[in-house]
């Protein structure tokens, strides 16, 4: 349970969803042109799961990212720490 807590603080925290806010705009606008550009522009109906999900995907690919990253590196920091520790170089 600590570790989903940790998991769901990374998420929330240090500019993450504000940083993944905005590769969700950038990235979803491109998928959102390459895959309904012809209804854009086309006048078609819009489908809106599609819409939905060409920006919800890459916001969760851009945060797991990001909290991924954030948890390898503290498990290094603990490592090393633990290292020095162990050898006497603390």
């Amino acid at each position: 349970m600590s570790q989903l807590f940790t998991i769901c603080r990374c998420c929330v925290s240090d500019g993450v969803p504000r940083r993944s806010f905005i590769v969700a705009l950038i990235v979803g606008a491109i998928l959102n042109l390459i895959n309904q550009g012809d209804t854009l522009f086309g006048g078609s109906q819009l489908n809106w799961t599609k819409l939905i999900l060409t920006f919800a995907v890459p916001y969760c690919v851009a945060t797991y990212g990001a909290v991924s990253f954030r948890l390898s590196r503290s498990r290094d920091e603990r490592e090393s720490g633990f290292l020095r520790a162990t050898n006497g170089a603390e």
